[in-house]
């Protein structure tokens, strides 16, 4: 693996450390017993993708309009 930067860190009174010019917001954080800590960038969501249990509930909710299992009208005139 190739050392892209380098420098050291210390802990604020808080105990955080600031990565500087940090590329991502989020990281995965590994700490092992021999002291090294590996972090890992990670992004929260996957854009343009919907999830497979999001999908399976769009289907049930489209099975349930066509076969006429709905709720009531909501009256929306008040708004």
């Amino acid at each position: 693996m190739e050392i892209t930067r380098q420098y050291d860190v210390h802990l604020d009174m808080k105990k955080r450390v600031t990565l500087r010019n940090a590329t991502y917001q989020h990281y995965n954080v590994k700490e092992y017993k021999n002291g090294c800590i590996i972090l890992e960038s990670r992004k929260l969501t996957r854009p343009r993708e919907i999830s497979a249990w999001t999908l399976k509930k769009m289907d049930q909710a489209v099975r349930n309009f066509k076969s006429g299992k709905v709720s009531e009208t909501v009256d929306l005139s008040d708004f």
